[in-house]
């Protein structure tokens, strides 16, 4: 297996907590598979992980990167990104949570790029 590496700086990361409503985890996983899926609209967002919390069933955790500040706009100003905004209200129970990054060096196993990741 090969390591790919690189570094990351100029890059813009956000690590996002999603509290759901209880029993709404499934609704607010929905929203974000639909975003997700329409990513390919936005460049500039280099990566989108959606985490399951092991510890609370209601919340999910996200970590983005965006190529810069440009990139980072861009997000916010994305019709994809304009839909989940709309949809969040209706399954979350508390404001989410950001926590800004300056990524600085990224490590992946190639395979992982390779894995059938159906869904």
């Amino acid at each position: 297996m090969r390591l790919r590496q690189s570094l990351t700086p100029g890059r813009r990361g956000m690590l996002v907590r999603l509290t759901a409503t209880e029993g709404m985890r499934p609704a607010l996983l929905d929203a974000l598979h639909r975003y997700s899926d329409g990513l390919e609209e936005e460049p500039g967002t280099e990566m989108f992980v959606v985490h399951l919390d092991p510890d609370d069933a209601n919340i999910v955790w996200l970590y983005e990167i965006f190529r810069d500040d440009d990139a980072q706009e861009e997000h916010r100003a994305a019709d994809g990104f304009a839909q989940l905004m709309t949809e969040l209200p209706d399954v979350l129970g508390a404001p989410p949570a950001i926590l800004r990054l300056d990524p600085l060096r990224m490590s992946l196993q190639e395979q992982v790029l390779s894995e059938d990741l159906s869904l």
